[in-house]
């Protein structure tokens, strides 16, 4: 099935005008109802004068405010305000207009002028929020669906390198989690639960109205000694000072729209625009000081030279070796921006860089970032309107030594923990010592002869097209582009250790292209009744990904001597010679319509049909359909006359969504030849003899299916001196997509398939907001939000599913994870440690009764995920001084310290390494080899004053060139309350095995930094 084909049928011409014309006649058929029920008052309005009408509506700033009803005063005749606050309207001569907003009191002023400028006063008593929920916007209070919108002022302060860290502790139900605190490093987001057994739950991105392909742009790091690592965060081009808004989409109903790639939820990113007013050029500057949070703690020299009964590890030295590769890491900030809007467009032009030194020595991370959002209105009656943005970046990031895949061959935070304090640095001629080099590198030698760089170049740009095709129907396309290109280096310099390799070079290559074409239809009809939005639209969008991979063994260094050579010049060892082209596409067609009568009851619906390449040629096709109703009680009579709610609205949602994040071509036949995969034979190729299967074809493979259903109270009490919301939501993924074993007609070939079985989620999400105080002088606002997930897979059709690989000696096919029915997904799956006995080995409880210990004796401990997560925010003003605090925290989670297992355990004492004090407290025997137990599973519980930021606003109102100055001073990781003994208890590294991903494993994580900011923001 070839998409782009049946995208240049007529079909699909057919399919928009038919749209179109449904969507004219039931104009004509609407205004023919009320043509035949007043007849006499339609005809007089039709013979009068009329006249044109245009204006912009503000906010009580003077900003532009979208989504506003321009209404012609007893009539039907009315408009809603675009993105620019803008509106054309055809009124009768002499008419009166009322403007409302939700927010704001309603205003009635005299048409008699054809341009019209008036801005609101805000209404304590409503709601004053517009979010974007995908092809559009709704007043909160017509939303049906579970939506969190983000502002500027409500963003995580800090060092923010990717837009997705904005969101920690921001909004309920989002766990935001870092697999290390490396710069530039990847992070997981999860909305409401993991709901998949395979890797990855990251939710649908969306910048500007385009949806980002959840693959990497850059590439893992390839093994040159020390482990594979993964690639860097894809959303690190974004420049987050950029940013004007995150909506983040929860539940299916808001959700849907985006179909088989909603499953994990949506987030929205728009950026920021230009605004009517004087042109305001924006310059913001900040440096920040950063040091590791957390040390482990580990013996020192005097204590290793107590603890040991070999003398001949006592090397006479005393050296912290965390000390030796921690350093206090310098970031530099700075961005200009520039935004002004005219009468007919808006403009908003950006350019930054960011400096940031890593915590570890040579690792740091440098972008540069421009942007430009210009949008221009055409004709007299602002009937086209074009919209184009466009952002460019590049991305170097410079890494050290650290795997994900196991072992403890050169990785240097495990070499760093391990080292004996007792090894001096350096010898007496100043260099580094060669201690022990077949089992153990000296760190700061490590880092000397390792390089990693991975550059990354970015451009991500769309243009929206609207035409008005009448007063209530509008045709829009978006055309965008997402193209990136990246290339990591990666090398160990000839070195004069006894390990293997001794000198390797090796380059990634990566390219990938994101384009996308949308047409769609917007209908709107409006009177003091009935809101009617109607949506209906296509969508094509192919992703396409290539690469190549090279290197050198064997370098050959020019010179002598420990530290790395300059220059080294590559033998006749050419390896890791390989490369792959891949595409896909989806074509997908949506629909909504959003209701709301009376102010009272409102009614979405939507459906989304998705193609995909991806899926098997009996399942090309998914349909994702979701239903919504809202009452908003405080429109009723009988809270008409209350004095404590001013906002009270019930809403109750069910619906679809899908996932498709999976490898392209799983559902064709693979073969290898020569044992390497890649040769793909197709129906009209025969197998040649030495040629293995790899992979059995399933052309009846699917998507994964997320049923949601939600229920949620919006609240608003006291003149708005309480607010908040609360959910009950119930999320099942099925048919997960899972690669097996095939049938015993071929064990050695694999095959993909959907599962039975199924992963609930079921939790309360809860945000409270308050303002504690408001005096001329003085304010005070709190909110907190959080929420209670239950995980539990069901009827899964097979024992068990393993995943989480464990490092260490003698761990080699360990794993820590397992997904099993009645427990959550990801439970830990170790020995029951009970302790040591008196000769100081490991004792583990004989389940079985069977006086021995195998692994039917093992325990599943849930706990993987925690089961409470909040985020407690505070921000106070005092005159020109103000104050915000961001608190965050979950409970009832477990880690399993695999750094601890593998680097810090009690036998290191008799290998010439280090221990942790509180194993060598334990009473444990140096003899004892450590075993994957529940020795090593400890409680995540963490309490943190995540970000705290000082600012105070200068009073520049006798400087006329001058709009404002505020310089600040911001904390991040202030402070952490935890019995964790690792760097930090919010960590995921990523140990995934099959293709299932990993939860709750914490290995030799690059450590997490406390960091200290110092900026100014000028507006002139």
């Amino acid at each position: 099935m070839n998409f782009k084909d049946t995208y240049l049928k007529l079909e699909n011409i057919a399919f928009l005008a038919t749209i179109a014309f449904s969507l004219t006649m039931g104009q004509a058929r609407a205004e023919g109802i009320l043509h035949n029920e007043n007849s006499s008052k339609i005809a007089s309005y039709l013979q009068a004068t009329q006249q044109t009408v245009k204006g912009i509506v503000r906010d009580e700033k003077g900003d532009p405010l979208p989504g506003a009803t321009v209404l012609e005063l007893g009539t039907n005749n009315g408009v809603i305000t675009d993105f620019d606050g803008k509106f054309t309207i055809k009124v009768t001569s002499g008419a009166s207009l009322q403007i409302s907003y939700i927010g704001y009191k309603p205003q009635q002023i005299s048409a008699s002028s054809t341009s019209i400028d008036v801005q609101l006063e805000t209404d304590a008593s409503q709601l004053n929020e517009v979010l974007v929920i995908g092809y559009g916007n709704q007043t909160k209070a017509d939303v049906t669906g579970s939506l969190t919108k983000l502002d500027r002022a409500d963003f995580k302060e800090g060092i923010n390198i990717s837009p997705d860290n904005l969101l920690q502790g921001k909004v309920a139900g989002v766990r935001v989690v870092s697999s290390s605190g490396e710069p530039g490093a990847g992070i997981d987001v999860t909305i409401r639960g993991v709901g998949s057994i395979r890797s990855g739950s990251t939710p649908l991105f969306v910048v500007d109205g385009v949806p980002l392909a959840n693959d990497n742009v850059s590439p893992g790091g390839t093994n040159v000694g020390f482990g594979s690592s993964g690639a860097k965060n894809p959303l690190n081009f974004l420049n987050t000072s950029d940013i004007e808004s995150i909506n983040v989409l929860k539940d299916a109903s808001a959700a849907a729209i985006y179909g088989a790639r909603g499953s994990n939820g949506v987030v929205i990113i728009t950026t920021k625009k230009g605004k009517v007013g004087e042109p305001t050029l924006n310059f913001e500057s900040s440096v920040g000081f950063s040091n590791v949070a957390h040390k482990l703690d580990i013996l020192n020299a005097d204590e290793y030279r107590k603890a040991i009964k070999d003398p001949a590890f006592d090397h006479g030295g005393n050296t912290d070796w965390q000390d030796e590769i921690y350093r206090t890491g310098v970031t530099y900030n700075n961005a200009l921006s520039f935004s002004k809007a005219t009468e007919s467009g808006n403009y908003y032009v950006s350019l930054s860089n960011i400096d940031q030194e890593g915590i570890v020595k040579q690792s740091d991370f440098k972008r540069t970032t421009g942007r430009i959002n210009a949008s221009e209105s055409f004709f007299d009656d602002d009937r086209l309107n074009l919209q184009v943005n466009l952002t460019a970046s590049e991305t170097k990031d410079n890494g050290v030594p650290t795997s994900d895949d196991g072992g403890s061959d050169g990785q240097l935070i495990i070499h760093t923990l391990m080292a004996n304090p007792t090894w001096p640095l350096k010898d007496a001629d100043g260099e580094y010592t060669n201690f022990n080099m077949n089992a153990h590198y000296n760190p700061a030698y490590l880092l000397s002869i390792y390089e990693d760089q991975t550059r990354t170049l970015r451009v991500l740009g769309n243009a929206q097209l609207s035409f008005r095709i009448f007063d209530r129907l509008t045709y829009k396309m978006n055309v965008g582009v997402d193209r990136s290109t990246s290339e990591r280096n990666t090398t160990i310099y000839p070195n004069l250790t006894d390990r293997s390799p001794k000198g390797m070079y090796v380059q990634n290559n990566f390219e990938t292209t994101n384009s996308l074409i949308e047409h769609y239809l917007t209908y709107s009809l409006l009177n003091s009744t009935h809101k009617l939005d109607v949506l209906a639209g296509f969508s094509y969008q192919k992703f396409e990904r290539s690469g190549t991979n090279f290197g050198f063994d064997n370098l050959s260094p020019k010179g002598e001597g420990v530290k790395p050579v300059n220059n080294p010049t590559p033998s006749n060892s050419l390896i890791n010679i390989s490369g792959f082209a891949q595409e896909n596409e989806l074509q997908s067609y949506f629909g909504r319509i959003n209701y709301a009568f009376d102010g009272k009851y409102m009614v979405t619906a939507s459906m989304r049909a998705d193609g995909s390449t991806r899926f098997g040629t009996n399942n090309k096709y998914g349909y994702f359909p979701s239903f919504a109703l809202g009452w908003n009680l405080t429109n009723e009579d009988f809270l008409s006359n209350n004095n404590t709610f001013n906002n009270l609205k019930l809403r109750a949602s069910w619906g679809q969504t899908g996932n498709q994040e999976v490898q392209n071509k799983i559902t064709q036949e693979s073969y290898s030849l020569s044992g390497s995969e890649g040769y793909y034979l197709y129906d009209n190729l025969e197998l040649v003899n030495g040629v293995t299967i790899l992979r059995t074809p399933n052309p009846d493979l699917k998507w994964e299916v997320v049923t949601q259903f939600n229920v949620g109270l919006d609240f608003t009490l006291f003149n708005e001196k309480l607010y908040g919301t609360f959910d009950f939501f119930n999320k099942s993924t099925t048919d997960a997509i899972l690669n097996i074993p095939s049938r015993v007609l071929n064990p050695t070939t694999d095959v993909w398939v959907n599962m039975d079985g199924k992963i609930v989620n079921t939790g309360f999400e809860l945000m409270l907001g308050s303002t504690l105080m408001k005096t001329d002088n003085f304010s005070w606002n709190l909110d907190v939000n959080g929420a209670a997930i239950h995980n539990e897979i069901k009827d899964l059709p097979v024992s068990y599913i393993l995943s989480g690989n464990v490092s260490g000696p003698g761990m080699s096919g360990v794993q820590a994870n397992i997904f099993t029915n009645g427990h959550s997904a990801g439970s830990f799956y170790l020995y029951e440690h009970a302790g040591f006995d008196e000769n100081g080995f490991d004792v583990f409880t004989d389940q079985n009764n069977d006086g021995s210990i195998n692994i039917q004796d093992k325990v599943i401990y849930d706990g993987a995920l925690p089961k409470v997560t909040y985020g407690l925010n505070s921000q106070m003003k005092y005159k020109n001084l103000n104050l915000s605090l961001s608190f965050i925290g979950q409970a009832g989670g477990y880690l399993f310290n695999n750094t601890a297992l593998n680097a810090l355990n009690i036998n290191n004492l008799a290998s010439d390494r280090n221990v942790a004090t509180d194993y060598y407290e334990s009473g444990a025997n140096p003899a004892n080899s450590p075993s994957a137990s529940s020795y090593y599973l400890e409680k995540s519980d963490f309490f943190r004053l995540n970000t705290a930021r000082l600012g105070y606003n200068f009073n520049t109102t006798k400087i006329d060139w001058v709009q404002g100055v505020n310089l600040f001073v911001t904390g991040t990781n202030l402070f952490t309350i935890t019995n964790y003994s690792g760097y930090d208890p919010l960590i995921n590294s990523p140990k995934s095995s099959g293709g299932n991903q990993s939860i709750g494993i914490d290995y030799t994580s690059y450590p997490t930094a406390r960091t200290f900011i110092l900026g100014v923001n000028v507006k002139f």
